[in-house]
This record gives structure tokens, sequence and C-alpha cells, in this order.
């Protein structure tokens, strides 16, 4: 059902209503029934721009607080979007530029207009909750490019958590409303203009995020790369009004990959930019993508919350506008804990032994088991230090899962490499080194995720790869990474920032360093990281080997890797701030894991249990001691106490520390 206050609108500049441009003949049928599957659309008449140039027509999605609004300004297409009154993104331009030169969105007729509002709920395989409720308001166009006669449309949708859009591309001439035909789109027009003295938290490729105005994101690029004051999704925006604003992508299929790049001269405004080159730089350049009509662009979503924490738990938006899941069976998909052994048959037999011992569900042999990776091609035969199936046979019957590392030069014919990794036993795959970028890269990564699950073989894609919402559509696709990555010993700050940026695109591999001497962090920290993060496939204790950990004594915190789970039922953010702290619990059954982290300054976070039900917990506190000389030397200390819901924990932090908290009822 509707939620009171929300509704459709399709009004002039004049401020008539829809009531009003249907007694005028423009409009026919104001009623909207609410869908349950589908969006309960309702058609209308033609609305000629043209007939009066002077005039702007708007239609507006409303959800909860949250609008989106798209517009034609004297044949000009337009949008912007408000949180409760806010504005979030003024106005900014919309549209797509064909190869040929032809511009759609520059002069356009309203041809037809459907809205609808859609409820429903949804259990992924794994994620952050259990059941996710997908509830927004819908409008679409269906519009004319004056000088082409090509014929388009434009899809608004508004959530409490968001908003998106994307384009449909209809037919290429006025008579052909059948059939399809191919389109060549060289550029996509989007901007996003942001209210003044917005600061957005730029990074490219796996660079550290930068706080900078949108008019100043750093010029980056190669010869051989995209050159240009260019930002990777996600991007996260701190709006001068206390809003936070993350735009991400969603249902990337057979498409580039979006950044988004300062304009010269234009204060505030971010333009969408279409990738032409790979990340890395290796493969065909490819400057415009060619898709077969009817053809809809992916989404493009902002994310938006009230306060910093709110925006972390909105982050299901990326998964709604997704397509469903693609597979009928998913029983064989589990989430789970890794760890990574070292390239030897014994290596590998003592890291079943130190999985089952830890309640760590995968081994993974990385790099190197087949040979020297970026010369060996051939991902087929095992190097003679490791006897792989006596390894495999010896982790299926303790229960324990194996993952392969392939790079890419390796993945010349999937198919067969997946089929024979099946018949060895193996549990999934680590992709490394994949060049994401173009269209062609993206059709590449989604085949690769729809022939392993034809196999039953879980995918983490590593490098430098965004999120898209394909951890719905193909949930084997488990995580990607995408990020600067925990091994290379980030900062406290870079770390208090993931949660606000990266992952609310999507799971993240982040490779928690627990107990290494290079971390600018402390123990807790890391710890803490398990909760924090939405990583579904976690590596733990990388860089270590299982002798590390034979004195259990020394290394308090492995009570809580032990437990800690990666699929939750529920999850809260409690407080947070980019770039200076989080806090986050997770549900899983009846028991409850918190994480906390601070940045380099240490603090003091009062953290109410009202999420908690009724009766006693007992809270096990892995916290912080007296700061060593470093994070790294600063112990890790661990107490226990009763709390209900009616406690208020007093989370101390040291610098660049952190805490990890176990509640269970009593």
């Amino acid at each position: 059902m509707r939620a009171a206050g929300d509704r459709e609108e399709l009004t002039t500049d004049s401020g008539d209503s829809a009531g009003a441009l249907s007694r005028r003949g423009i409009l026919k049928g104001a009623a909207v029934t609410a869908g349950t599957a589908a969006v309960g659309l309702v058609a209308t008449r033609p609305t000629h721009a043209a007939d009066a140039p002077a005039r702007v027509v708007r239609a507006t999605a409303r959800m909860g607080g949250t609008s989106i609004t798209m517009s034609v300004v004297n044949g000009a297409l337009r949008w912007s979007a408000e949180r409760n009154g806010k504005t979030v993104i003024d106005t900014s331009a919309l549209g797509l530029r064909l190869s040929d030169g032809t511009v759609l969105g520059s002069d356009v007729t309203v041809l037809g207009h459907q809205h609808g509002t859609t409820r429903t709920t949804w259990s992924p395989v794994y994620g952050r909750n259990a059941t996710v409720t997908d509830h927004y308001q819908e409008q679409r166009w269906k519009l004319q490019d004056t000088a082409s006669g090509i014929r388009f449309g434009v899809r608004i949708r508004a959530y409490k958590s968001g908003v998106a859009l994307r384009y449909v591309l209809l037919d290429t001439g006025p008579d052909t409303d059948t059939g399809s035909v191919t389109v060549t789109i060289s550029d996509e027009l989007t901007t996003f203009v942001f209210p003044d003295d917005t600061t957005v938290y730029s990074a490219r490729d796996e660079d550290a995020y930068v706080p900078v105005a949108p008019d100043a994101i750093p010029s980056t690029g190669t010869s051989s790369t995209d050159q240009g004051p260019l930002t990777d999704l996600p991007l996260t925006a701190a709006l001068s009004n206390g809003y936070l604003a993350c735009v991400c992508e969603s249902s990337r299929l057979n498409f580039p990959r979006l950044m988004l790049s300062s304009v010269p001269g234009q204060p505030g405004t971010l333009s969408a930019f279409l990738m032409e080159h790979t990340a890395r730089g290796s493969g065909p350049v490819e400057t415009t993508a060619t898709v077969t009509t009817p053809f809809a662009t992916p989404w493009r979503a902002v994310v938006i919350g009230s306060t910093h924490a709110e925006l972390v738990d909105n982050a299901e938006l990326v998964l709604n506008l997704a397509p469903p899941t693609a597979l009928t069976d998913t029983s064989w998909i589990k989430p789970g804990k890794v760890f990574r052994c070292e390239l030897s048959t014994a290596a590998g037999l003592a890291g079943v032994d130190f999985a089952v011992a830890r309640g760590v569900e995968y081994i993974e042999y990385d790099a190197g088991w087949y040979g020297p990776e970026f010369t060996t091609v051939d991902a087929t035969t095992p190097i003679a230090a490791i006897d792989l199936p006596s390894v495999i046979s010896y982790a299926t019957s303790q229960g324990i899962g194996v993952f392969l590392y392939v790079n890419r030069i390796a993945l010349t014919d999937a198919d067969s490499l997946f089929a024979l990794y099946k018949s060895w036993g193996v549990t999934g795959i680590k992709l490394g080194f994949i060049n994401e970028g173009t269209q062609s890269m993206t059709n590449q990564i989604t085949g690769w995720a729809r022939t392993a699950a034809a196999y039953e073989l879980l995918i983490d894609m590593h490098d430098d790869v965004r999120p898209f919402g394909y951890d719905r559509t193909y949930p084997n696709y488990i995580s990607l990474e995408g990020v600067r990555g925990n091994e290379q010993f980030p900062t406290a700050t870079h770390n208090v920032t993931l949660p606000f940026a990266r992952n609310i695109g999507g799971p993240t591999d982040y490779t928690i360093c627990y107990g290494q001497s290079r971390n600018k962090t402390t123990n807790a920290h890391q710890m803490a990281m398990a909760a924090v993060y939405y990583q579904p496939l976690n590596f733990l204790f990388w860089y270590d080997r299982p002798s590390k950990y034979a004195n259990p004594a020394n290394w308090p915190g492995l009570p809580w890797f032990n437990a800690v789970p990666t699929t939750w039922d529920e999850s809260r953010t409690l407080a947070g701030s980019i770039g200076e702290y989080v806090a986050v619990a997770r549900r899983n059954g009846s028991t409850w894991y918190l994480g906390a982290m601070t940045n380099e300054t240490a603090r003091t976070l009062p953290v109410p249990l009202s999420f908690l039900g009724g009766g006693t917990y007992t809270a096990t506190v892995y916290a912080d001691g007296t700061p060593g000389s470093s994070p790294f030397r600063t112990p890790v200390v661990v107490g226990t106490r009763s709390v209900t819901s009616e406690t208020t924990l007093d989370v101390a932090m040291a610098p660049a520390g952190g805490q990890a908290i176990i509640l269970r009822p009593s």
C-alpha cells in the first residue's frame, strides 16, 4: 500500500497537478494501484513540450520523505532529489550521446507517462539482513528526440533510503515500435549537482580516499588508462545540510563501468564518465557501447542518510535495484571465513586443521600454486610442492572447502577450467588482476559468474573491480575487492571511511590482518572489522601461518574470530562519522556481534543497547588496553559483564583502536 503522504505528480511550472492536466486532456487515468510483484503503472497520453516552450513539465516520485523529480525544461531533460525538503541533488542534466552525435535529452517531447508504487519483501541467500523490504514509487516517461525522432525512456524511483534513475532505449525512429535494433552509445550525460560546500570522498583504483570539493578531484590516469579528474564508485558526498549521499550503480549488464568526473568551471558538479579503457590499462580500448533495443542502462543510485549511521543501514538499495537471483538452487552457496595457506602440501593439511580448530569454513591456495601467475597460462597443474588431490580430499573429509586463485591470463577457457575444478572437488575460485571497466569486461565478469554457477563454484573477484548488485542475481559471486586493501596496512582513517563509502556498494574482501606488526591499528581495531564491514567471504589471519597461534593464550582475540559469522539476520549501525568512527551491531540467531572502530583519535562512544531483546545478556568485551608505543603494541584486554536493553556501553578506544563485543542471551 502507498504510505501516507506519498503520491505521484506530473506538473508544469504553473503548478498544475495531474488532476488539472487530466481535465485539460493531457493525462488520463489518475488512480494508481499498488503492486505486489510489479509496479502498478498508469499510462498517460503525450505531453508536447513544444506546444508551450516556456513550460516546465515535471514528474516526481516520493517515498518516506525522499523524492526524485525529472523534468523537461524548454525541451531539455533535468533531474533533482530531496530528503525531507532538503536538497540532495540540485537540478542536474540527463541524457545520452549516440555515436553519430545525436544527443537524447537536449530537445524532447514527452509521449507517455506511467507511474506506480510497489512494496515487496524478499530473502537473500546471505546478507546484512535475513529479509529485505523493496518499497518504492516509480515514474516512467516515454520520450521522443525532436531532431532524430528516436524514442527512449527515463525511469526514476524513490525509496525511503534513496533514489535511482536509468535510461531505456526503445527504438531508433518513429516507425519502429516493434522489433530490435542496435544502438551505439558514446557517452552518458548524467550529472550530479551537489549543494554548495559539499565534500566528496574520492578514490580511484586502489588509492586511499581523499576528501575534496567536487570540482577538485585529482587528475589521474596514464596513456593506457582513462585520464582526467576521475573518481570511482561508490562515491560518498557529505552535504553542508548534514545529509550524506553515496552514488552507486546497480544492474550493470552489457555496459561500461561508471566513473564520475569533476567539471571545470562548475563547482559542485560531477558528470558521468563511461570507462573506455580497463582500469589496469590492458585489453582493447572501447570508446562506445553497442546494445540491442529494448535496452535499459544500469541504475544510477544515490543512497541517502540523514545521519552517517543511517547511510550504512540504507546500503541494500543497491540490491533492491538489481535483478532477482537467476539460480533455482542456492543451497550450495555458503558464506564463510577463509584461511590462506602457504604453497605446500603440509601447509594445506595444517591449514585444514587450523580451520577446523578456529571455526573457519574454507582454506585457499593463492597466487603461485600452479606457477608464476603472470607468466603461467595453464592453471590446471599444481606445482610439485602441492599434492592438491590429497589436500582437497582431507579438507572435504573435515568439512572444509577449498578455494583456488587464478590470474586472469589463465582464464581463456573458463568453462573447461571451472569444470575441471568442480571435478577436483574445489569449492570456489578467487580471480585476480581482473581488467574491469569496458563493456566487454563487464560481459566477461558476469559471464564468469554465470559459468561458475553452472559448476556450483563460488567466485571472489579481486583487484580493481566495483560492485553493481550482481551478488543478488548470481549469489555465487560472493565477494570482490575494489578497494585499497587491508593487506597494504592503511591508516585507521581509511578503515573508518570504508563503511560509509566502498562497503555501501556491496561486499568487500578486506583480508583482516590480526596480530600483524606492520598494522597501523590496534588488534582490537582489526577484530572489529569482522562486524563493522559486510564481508560474506571473510579472509582472516592474512599473512599468517597456524604455528603463530600455537599458544592461544598469547592471542586473546582468537575466540572472537572463532565465533563471529559472516552473514546476518539483522544489522544496525549504532554510531558513525565518515573518516572518524563507526559502531555496528549484527545479529546471527540470538547472538549479537558489535564492532567499533576509531581513527587515529582516541575516543569513548556511548552505545545504547536498545536493539537487544528482553532479558539479560552476557557481554564479552575485547577492548584496547593501555596504548603501547605503536597501535600494534596496544594489548587486547577481555572482560565480561551482564547487560540489558537498558544498558549504555561506554566503548573506549585507543588511538587507531576499536572494540569487539559478543552479546549472548544469559
